[in-house]
């Protein structure tokens, strides 16, 4: 299948904002995959196409993560499930777990759904729940809503409407038995939380692997981790300079991510 799609022509009837949600999606994409959280073709990274809200940037079923560009993405109708530019098939799951979510909550302009596997590997557990055993896993824990029942792989909007009410306003969910879920304002916001989540899940499994007792933190510990992360800083934000310093990372190793 050729996923191709002429850039120049493209990128002439975008605008600039658009564009740039286009290649900040494309390597959300290529750093996912450098760094183990995609499955196959499976999985999704969505963002809502820039001064609309109605429609959502998602790659066609079949496109490797290693291989998206800025023009490989399809516009696709929240409300209908239909391409409204591009081309590709849309994968089912995709739509039925995203479109719901955006329409629920128009603050989560970006939803990442992957089945990395140190955080999956938590939602396999009868209590998958982030412990409070240190700096990381602290800072997360309040923004992580659990959903406890797997009704199976998502065919049906219902389903994405389920999956907003138990996400609320939180920005991490644990699918049981499934994945997890990342929502932000921002592809960096999103991707960050993406990146945290899965590293505070291998932690916390090496953590577990030894068999001792796991060392909780003091209440007063958590209760001034937990309000650090409230504290407001100064722009950029430490989200948007992760992903800023991934994405030089990235134009190093595969500038055609930008195309």
């Amino acid at each position: 299948m050729d996923f191709k799609v002429s850039p120049k022509s493209l990128r002439e009837s975008c605008s600039a904002e658009e564009w740039q949600a286009r290649v900040d999606l494309a390597a959300a994409h290529r750093i996912a995959f450098l760094q183990g959280f995609s499955e196959g073709i499976y999985n999704h990274l969505t963002y809502v196409v820039p001064g609309r809200s109605d429609r959502y940037y998602q790659i066609p079923f079949g496109m490797h993560w290693s291989e998206v560009t800025a023009s490989s993405f399809m516009e696709v109708g929240i409300e209908d499930g239909q391409v409204k530019r591009g081309e590709g098939v849309v994968e089912r799951s995709c739509y039925c777990i995203h479109a719901p979510i955006h329409k629920a909550a128009p603050k989560s302009k970006a939803i990442f759904h992957t089945h990395m596997p140190f955080a999956s590997a938590l939602t396999r557990l009868e209590d998958p729940r982030i412990k409070q055993i240190g700096q990381g896993e602290t800072m997360m824990a309040g923004v992580i809503a659990y959903d406890d029942s797997f009704p199976g792989p998502a065919s049906d909007p219902a389903e994405g409407v389920r999956l907003a009410k138990v996400l609320g306003e939180k920005k991490v969910l644990f699918m049981a038995n499934h994945g997890i879920t990342t929502v932000g304002e921002t592809i960096a916001e999103a991707y960050d939380k993406l990146y945290y989540i899965e590293r505070a899940a291998q932690v916390q499994l090496y953590a577990m692997w030894t068999h001792q007792p796991l060392k909780h933190l003091p209440q007063q510990v958590i209760d001034e981790t937990t309000r650090s992360v409230g504290v407001v800083r100064a722009s950029p934000s430490p989200a948007e300079r992760h992903f800023d310093a991934q994405k030089r990372i990235l134009d190093r190793k595969e500038p055609d991510y930008a195309t």
